[in-house]
């Protein structure tokens, strides 16, 4: 029986539970890209973020990862923002519905 792996995307929070490093087929996962086209970069020096060859594997740091598609480095929550805007309208004397 093969193991499945998740197709499209990475949704947004499934891409702030990575962990420290990913492997290939989750970073061109993340990158949109299939894992064909990811080893082609590698191979060609031009992968848009650095990869590291640990055993026979590639790792990529998903700091890097998050880097090159823009993501800030701390995830905002939506509770964070309903607490903001709950403040704001206590501040504003605003009732909340």
């Amino acid at each position: 029986m093969s193991k499945q792996h998740p197709s499209g995307p990475l949704s947004f929070s499934e891409a702030f539970g990575l962990p420290v490093m990913v492997d290939l087929r989750t970073a061109a996962r993340a990158l949109g890209i299939c894992k064909a086209t990811a080893y082609n970069l590698i191979h060609r020096g031009s992968f848009p973020c650095p990869v590291l060859r640990v055993g026979g594997q590639y790792r990529i740091p998903t700091t890097y990862l998050m880097h090159t598609l823009g993501i800030e480095e701390q995830p905002l929550y939506s509770e964070d923002l309903e607490a903001g805007i709950d403040s704001a309208e206590d501040e504003e004397g605003y009732d909340t519905p």
